[in-house]
C-alpha cells in the first residue's frame, strides 16, 4: 500500500513539474524603450529551442529550466564579432500571460505574444 501511495505522489509531483515546464513555452515579448508600439523578446520552443524576436544583434538559440532559473544561451553580434554567451534568470513569476525574470539587479517583464 504505501508503495501504490508514494508511485501516486511521485507521479502527481512529475505531471505537475512537467506542466510548469510546457507553460513557459511560446513567445514572450516586452516594449521596446523609445519605439511605442514596437516589442522585442524570445521564444522558448519545444526540445529546448529559441529564438529573438526583434532582436538581430542578440540571437537566441537554446533555453533551459533548472528549478526556478531560467538559463538562455545564444550569440551576441555587433561590429563584426560573434560571442556565445549563456544568461541564468531566476524566475519570479510564470503565469498564462505573465512572465517576470531578473539577475543582477535587473527584471525582464514579458507578456505572452
Amino acid at each position: 500500500m504505501k508503495k501504490i501511495l508514494l508511485i501516486s505522489v511521485l507521479s502527481i509531483f512529475a505531471f505537475a513539474c512537467a506542466s510548469a515546464d510546457k507553460q513557459i513555452l511560446g513567445n514572450w515579448v516586452e516594449p521596446i524603450p523609445g519605439m511605442p508600439g514596437k516589442t522585442q523578446g524570445i521564444s522558448l520552443q519545444e526540445g529546448g529551442k529559441a529564438a529573438s524576436i526583434n532582436m538581430t544583434t542578440l540571437v537566441y538559440t537554446q533555453w533551459d529550466k533548472q528549478a526556478d532559473k531560467l538559463v538562455l544561451t545564444g550569440k551576441s553580434i555587433g561590429n563584426g564579432q560573434e560571442i556565445d554567451f549563456t544568461s541564468e534568470w531566476k524566475i519570479e513569476k510564470l503565469t498564462n500571460d505573465e512572465l517576470l525574470l531578473s539577475s543582477d539587479g535587473r527584471t525582464l517583464h514579458y507578456t505572452r505574444e
